[in-house]
């Protein structure tokens, strides 16, 4: 009987590792929101990281976070870096593009999964609002493929950026 328990639980690991092997190299996760002000006064909440304390979701969620600005005061080679409690982990950002409509972001975690991503802010002007999008895109390795299989980057990521869009909304919009 015992031998029989080993086996099928053997099977089933297998079949889970073999499951997470075919799932898909990259993840992208994707939100949008519609701002009633002109790309201008958005873009500076965004390529400016001093002023993501205003919108971001995670700005909060460790009142002892320990934050650094480095590299350009804003705009192109704006640095990032951030250290704090397990909600919030530590990491660094920096802006590596910058047009009217875009801002790029390189995002490399530390702390608690080492990982890199990249982040776009897309801002397309339609009559008097603006969509942004706001979407993070990366590699999956063996690690977050497994994981994938029981919950989703999306799901995970997903509602924050709804959150932090909201906010962005909000400050642009006063």
């Amino acid at each position: 009987m015992f031998r029989k328990i080993v086996v099928g639980l053997s099977v089933l690991i297998l079949i889970v590792l073999a499951f997470a092997a075919v799932q898909p190299a990259t993840y992208s996760v994707t939100r949008s929101v519609a701002i009633k002000a002109p790309p201008e006064k958005i873009q500076p909440l965004i390529s400016d990281f001093h002023n993501w304390v205003q919108w971001s979701p995670w700005e909060h969620l460790d009142p002892a976070m320990n934050r650094t600005f480095s590299g350009a005061p804003k705009d192109v080679g704006a640095v990032y870096a951030w250290q704090g409690n397990r909600q919030v982990g530590a990491g660094r950002m920096e802006v590596i593009s910058l047009t009217p409509s875009k801002v790029g972001i390189k995002l490399d975690f530390y702390v608690p999964v080492e990982s890199s991503s990249l982040t776009d802010f897309v801002l397309e002007p339609k009559g008097d609002t603006t969509q942004v999008t706001w979407t993070m895109s990366g590699k999956t390795d063996f690690v977050a493929k497994l994981m994938g299989i029981f919950v989703s980057m999306d799901s995970m990521i997903g509602p924050a950026f709804e959150s932090g869009l909201a906010k962005m909304k909000t400050v642009a919009e006063k």
